[in-house]
């Protein structure tokens, strides 16, 4: 690789202070950077004549984004492809605990499996890509239905109407899925415990877009036969990982607070 160009590090430096703060002035980036006033008007010069910095308006000396970077990012999330990411990252988690390892949407009150990868194990959860389940079953769709507002839960759970299961162990009360949501949303990951498939336990946790959107859901997916205390702490932990991680190759950047 080649050196890195001081001039070109210190605007970059610069721009990625904005995605902690906004706006900045001139003196709260020299106090932050810790570089020469001078390099720095220079440098905020050069980022405002090619629209990577604006002015704010009214106050000449505080800067925000400009739509150049917009414009960028615009085209870097139209090149990024859920399906392919999603497959990639499975992939990765899944040589890790070797267990089948999947992505899903919500699409209604169903979730649709995006991507996957298998166990190498002779039992072993098996399922497609494509397939459709209900979402309220699964470990994956009440992570995703924990990122819905009331009303779009109220639109697709009528609170007054009981919901189908898929075994004695689904939930089927309208009161108590949500109330079951609300535990997800605070913990930030779901369980599946034999509600979709009697044999079989899985823990999900969210995946964003680089909007902050809920966009996508991952989960692990483990007989019983091999389902434990501890795998449950362990394949909860490597799940967050593997969630984060795709959430990041989809552009998400986490808050720093």
């Amino acid at each position: 690789m080649g050196r890195a160009v001081p001039a070109v590090t210190r605007a970059l430096d610069i721009l990625e202070l904005f995605l902690d703060s906004a706006p900045l002035s001139a003196a709260d980036i020299i106090e932050r950077l810790s570089l020469p006033r001078t390099t720095v008007h220079e440098l905020l010069a050069t980022l405002t004549d090619r629209s990577y910095l604006v002015p704010v308006p009214g106050q000449p000396t505080r800067y925000v984004l400009g739509l150049r970077l917009f414009q960028l990012g615009s085209i870097v999330a139209d090149q990024l492809d859920l399906a392919h990411e999603a497959r990639r990252e499975a992939e990765v988690v899944a040589a890790r605990c070797d267990e089948t390892v999947q992505v899903a949407i919500l699409d209604g009150t169903d979730v649709v499996y995006i991507a996957k990868a298998d166990s190498t194990h002779p039992v072993r959860l098996v399922s497609a890509v494509g397939r459709r389940l209900p979402a309220h079953c699964t470990g994956l769709g009440k992570v995703l239905l924990s990122g819905l507002s009331a009303e779009a839960l109220d639109a697709r759970y009528p609170r007054d109407r009981e919901l189908a299961g898929m075994t004695p162990r689904s939930i089927t009360s309208p009161a108590r899925l949500r109330e079951h949501l609300a535990e997800v949303r605070e913990r930030g990951i779901a369980y599946d415990d034999c509600e979709s498939n009697e044999a079989v336990h899985c823990v999900a946790a969210p995946v964003y877009d680089h909007t902050g959107a809920m966009a996508a859901a991952m989960s692990i997916s483990v007989p019983s036969l091999r389902w434990s205390d501890d795998r449950r702490r362990e394949w909860g932990g490597l799940v967050r990982e593997g969630a984060a991680l795709l959430s990041r190759r989809l552009g998400y950047l986490a808050s720093s607070s």
